[in-house]
């Protein structure tokens, strides 16, 4: 008698087959497939091993070996050997835009995705190795050193992944592997006209950060006829537009974020908005300005954090100043020259420059002293803009009022909880594979196994109705809405028991939450095709 693991293995199977991964690498990169394996099963088997068990490529054959990867896949173990899987990797690497936007529109279509509205962001991966410029390959992205990376590994290189989320569930319907050193800025057109093939006829709303917002990424889009939406940079809008607002005379938006509903609603967080225009000039004089609707938006939680932080900021300089201002004559500040160069170095570390005010003083043995005080009318200035900051949209007014422009955008948080699960539970991160390109298609293979996670998360929310709750995935057994990494958690237990031919395989359930879990799923374990012993 022999037990593997089997975990959420048939669950990701059949996603797997429904969006014919298999087979739509196989059809984009012909030839050169063993007699035992395509390179279609061999990225199946990578997408399944990122679904149930990340592992390095040196470890999937351990993973396979382990895990029913036999019973499921129909695929032996030992062929899964390092060698194979960066053969399958280099395979893929010329087409990953082909195989991304192929399974991607395959996703829309089979499980009746609204593309309507897509979220878009970029991220960036740490990647282990040096990666010297003249060892890589021009024809792929390349690995470079990012001036800031979102992981804040600045001792690594970086390459950078691109998503397109869509409103409707989360799911992650298209994406593009990019330079570690591309500026989001210059990728939104090439996004939008990729997501603008996905849609085909259909039109569909962009939401994005602010890299959105440059001359020649709104001109793109508005003669694309695109519609968009994203915050403008604080650096476009002075401080005295926001003062010269009242909260009071805003209007307020009828929406709730997900983390208030439970609380009582005097804690929760309130937002207003208001509108008028916002013009982006071009570089060149000949460039038409470009006017656009500007919706100013206050969030009560927004004001209370920097309220917060402005709050910290000076209690810390404070601190720093008095000490200074004791220690000034003494051995280490025996100077009004070290006194000014301290000062200098407390007033950048804590962000105080525009309120402080201080003076140098002498006695008359030539001692220096120091005295200080922060501006209070600074100070209120600086409070009158908390909790405001600013989109623009090409929405026409009649389609979306302030408060509905700002209700899209907040679906943004969509991609950025993606982007957590791009790096958490499906990822080995830093990212450790020889050469740029498998570098890249490593990345798109996990972008293939984040789509399939989201589907498995979105097709359990639907199944359980409108209010997309269970109990039992916690032990208090309060009822949550499942998302995907408590569903693969659940799964993960299941165990599949191998006996002889007079003992057929048997799987091992033994909660009631993975029963209901493979309900929700419409996933028949007992079909999936186990070879007799």
């Amino acid at each position: 008698m022999v037990e593997k693991r089997l975990g959420a293995l048939p669950v990701a199977a059949e996603f797997l087959r429904r969006l014919d991964v298999a087979g739509v690498v196989d059809e984009v990169c012909p030839g050169g497939a063993s007699a035992h394996l395509t390179h279609g099963q061999v990225i199946e088997a990578l997408v399944a091993n990122r679904l149930t068990s990340p592992a390095p490529l040196v470890r999937v054959g351990d993973w396979a070996r382990t895990w029913a990867v036999e019973e499921v896949f129909g695929i032996t173990p030992d062929l899964l050997n390092d060698d194979r899987l960066a053969r399958a990797l280099d395979a893929i690497a010329p087409k990953l835009e082909v195989i991304a936007g192929t399974v991607g529109a395959r996703a829309i279509t089979e499980f009746g995705i609204d593309v309507s509205r897509l979220h878009w962001d970029m991220t960036s991966m740490s990647v282990h190795g040096a990666f010297p410029a003249e060892d890589q390959d021009e024809r792929y992205p390349l690995i470079a050193c990012n001036g800031h990376p979102k992981d804040r590994r600045l001792d690594l290189k970086q390459v950078q992944a691109g998503l397109a989320v869509s409103a409707d569930g989360g799911i992650p319907v298209h994406s593009r592997v990019f330079d570690g050193a591309a500026a989001e800025v210059s990728q939104v057109v090439g996004a939008m006209k990729d997501l603008r093939a996905m849609a085909g006829t259909n039109t569909f709303l962009m939401v994005a950060d602010s890299k959105l917002v440059s001359y020649s990424n709104i001109t793109a889009l508005l003669q694309a006829g695109v519609e968009f939406i994203a915050p403008v940079p604080a650096a476009q809008i002075k401080d005295e537009v926001y003062a010269a607002l009242d909260p009071q005379r805003a209007e307020a938006v009828g929406w709730v974020p997900e983390r208030d509903e439970r609380k009582p609603e005097a804690e929760r967080e309130t937002y207003r908005v208001l509108e008028d225009t916002h013009t982006l000039a071009g570089r060149r004089k000949s460039d038409p300005p470009l006017t656009v609707r500007r919706i100013l938006v206050h969030s009560t939680a927004v004001a209370a954090g920097q309220r917060a932080a402005r709050t910290k900021r000076l209690a810390k300089a404070t601190d720093d100043l008095d000490k200074l201002a004791g220690a000034a004559g003494g051995r280490h500040y025996k100077t009004r020259e070290k006194i000014v160069a301290r000062i200098g170095v407390v007033t950048a570390k804590r962000r105080v420059t525009s309120c402080l005010r201080w003076h140098t003083t002498a006695d008359e043995h030539g001692t220096p002293g120091l005295t200080w005080h922060f501006d209070q009318d600074v100070l209120k200035a600086e409070a009158a803009v908390d909790g405001w900051y600013a989109l623009i949209t090409s929405i026409p007014a009649e389609k979306a009022d302030p408060a509905q422009v700002l209700i899209h955008y907040k679906g943004q948080g969509a991609v950025e909880r993606r982007y957590h699960d791009f790096k958490g539970p499906l990822a080995v991160a830093p990212v450790f594979v020889q050469h740029n390109r498998r570098v890249a298609a490593l990345i798109q293979v996990i972008c293939l196994a984040l789509l399939v996670f989201c589907l498995i998360e979105r097709q359990v929310r639907r199944a359980l109705g409108p209010e997309e709750t269970m109990a039992g995935l916690y032990p208090d057994n309060r009822r949550v809405r499942p998302t995907g990494r408590m569903i693969l958690y659940h799964l993960s237990e299941l165990t599949l028991r191998i006996g002889n031919v007079t003992d057929p395989p048997t799987v091992q359930i033994n909660r009631g939450v993975q029963l209901h879990l493979l309900d929700l799923l419409d996933t028949d374990i007992a079909q999936t095709r186990w070879p007799q012993a």
